[in-house]
């Protein structure tokens, strides 16, 4: 199989690239599972945008935008690269409008909410299935595009380069090896350019609102393919994910509570009923995420509570009904009437903000691969995402990607097709007995990573967690070069890999910033430094 340019991603990153560049060639999109199981289907708040005049917030601007994500950022953001993307707001807006999106409206023009961290109200949203609606969209135009294949369930297993194959010209990527799930045949897909579009790797935590896709795939295959990595020691925990002990199946364990509802007024509190988050920064609810939840973890380890609230009882009756119909439906099949009930909650692995280096067009360290949304680092979110900002990113990144590809065609790009790329070789079938170390190990990575390298971390644990890790990497190892590939194996390998990253650049950071809190290291240091890990 072979294309002018190979997406490995399906979320609004992938498919609005896959849309735009299939006018300029041939394009495969794979997704390893289902196409709208992704980070981007499963967003309820919306996306930040500050739009024309008339149609915002009073008093709203760019630069009020500007300056609010790099509040957020804890001083890591790039302000070039933070005024490039936020600058392109208006025009994403454009783009989904046109793809068929129908964000909420209100007397005429978009209605807009508030979420933690924004100083205004500059958040579209489709009721509280925003990702869903731009998903669907996105995907219902991507399968009438010409020139445009849309392949699900390939799991990309590992990136080919001119260095794996031994060549000693400029190490570039030439493609894939694709495992086709439901044939497990290993197929070579080809392209001198490959973007990673894949997510994040929220799966690595033992408790996320992401989907089970969310195992940090492109990270791995591009660390494993000696791509530059960043900044993986931030990861966000959302602070609002329903806490249900009693409910079983993996909706009770990942539901997210949008962190609109908290900018349509709830408030957290205690089992007390007292609004804690006050304690911690005078924005109570809606300060940023980061801070909410070292807040929620604080408050939850000082009373020794399960959980914390978040409370809507005071809005008049209807509101979530009508505001938030699926969270307020959702509740009801757990019994919960948040109208009547405090919500219970518990911060969840949400977001990460590190990962794959790459500028604001999205070229990485390796030449032809290119990395946009979530799984890239450009330096837009720092050391903190702002709420709301990944869906605009996701988007602006795909049009600054296809637009670097266009002005910077590959000269030898008909000699890197003449290069003979060996067939996958498979090893043996593994024994169902051996399957059961499989989930072993995927459930003592999540856990580790969850008790060792969460909201707050100590040196110990992140040696603690350094020294299983290291164990871990040897036995996956094995099992995946000494069985044929499936999709558990790939995923488990890449979880390993990316928890390793995680905690190492965790280790490396001798301070507390943004989503990194180390109670060995509590102050800033004085110059804010990316963590940056170099494989070769």
């Amino acid at each position: 199989m072979t294309a002018d340019f190979l997406i490995i991603g399906s979320g609004i990153a992938g498919l609005s690239l896959a849309i735009r560049a299939a006018q300029h060639g041939s394009v495969i999109c794979l997704s390893k599972g289902e196409f709208m199981e992704s980070n981007t289907a499963w967003a309820q708040g919306g996306i930040a945008a500050v739009i024309p005049e008339g149609l915002r917030d009073p008093g709203d601007t760019t630069e009020n935008h500007i300056a609010d994500t790099l509040d957020a950022g804890a001083g890591l953001c790039k302000e070039a690269v933070v005024r490039s993307i936020i600058q392109e707001a208006a025009n994403t807006i454009d783009d989904l409008v046109h793809y068929g999106v129908a964000f909420d409206h209100e007397n005429g023009a978009f209605s807009l909410c508030k979420e933690g961290g924004h100083s205004h109200r500059r958040i579209l949203h489709t009721r509280d299935t925003t990702g869903y609606a731009i998903a669907t969209a996105l995907l219902e135009t991507a399968r009438k595009t010409p020139n445009l294949t849309l392949l699900e369930n390939h799991f990309a297993i590992d990136l080919i380069t001119t260095g794996k194959l031994g060549m000693v010209t400029d190490d570039r990527v030439l493609g894939a090896y694709v495992l086709h799930r439901e044939t497990g045949e290993v197929e070579v897909y080809r392209s001198d350019r490959v973007i990673l579009a894949s997510g994040g790797c929220g799966k690595v935590y033992l408790y996320t609102t992401n989907p089970d896709s969310a195992t940090g795939d492109g990270v791995a295959m591009a660390w494993r393919a000696g791509a530059d990595i960043a900044n993986m020691e931030f990861v966000q925990f959302h602070p609002t994910c329903f806490y249900n002990p009693a409910a079983s199946g993996p909706e009770a364990r990942s539901f997210l509570v949008s962190e609109a509802v908290r900018g349509e007024g709830a408030i957290l509190i205690n089992h007390k009923g007292e609004d804690f988050t006050l304690r911690h920064d005078p924005r109570g609810s809606l300060a940023p995420r980061d801070i909410v939840a070292r807040a929620i973890d604080y408050e939850i380890k000082r009373t020794g509570a399960p959980c914390v609230y978040l409370d809507v009882r005071h809005k008049p009756p209807g509101f979530m009904a009508e505001r938030f119909p699926f969270i307020y439906s959702t509740l009801l099949k757990f019994g919960l009437d948040c109208e009547k009930q405090p919500i219970p909650v518990v911060p969840a692995a949400h977001y990460h903000c590190g990962g794959v280096v790459a500028d604001v067009s999205g070229r990485t360290t390796l030449r032809g691969l290119y990395a946009i949304g979530e799984v890239a680092c450009t330096g837009l979110h720092g050391a903190n995402r702002l709420a709301s900002n990944s869906l605009l990113e996701g988007n602006v990144m795909a049009r600054r990607c296809l637009d670097e590809m266009l002005a910077h065609a590959n000269p030898s790009r008909g000699v890197m097709e003449e290069i003979d790329i060996p067939a996958w070789e498979y090893g043996d079938t593994a024994a169902p007995d051996e399957l059961v170390v499989i989930y072993h190990n995927w459930d003592e990575i999540r856990r580790l990573m969850w008790d060792y390298v969460s909201i707050v971390r100590t040196d110990n644990r992140l040696r603690r967690a350094a020294t299983r890790l290291k164990n871990l990497k040897k036995e996956v190892r094995e099992f995946y070069w000494g069985h044929r590939v499936n999709a558990d194996i790939l995923e488990l390998r890449n979880l390993v890999a990316v928890a390793s990253l995680i905690v190492d650049c965790a280790l490396r950071r001798r301070e507390s910033r943004g989503l990194h809190y180390t109670t060995d290291h509590p102050g800033l240091k004085p110059k804010p430094v990316d963590t940056i890990l170099r494989k070769f």
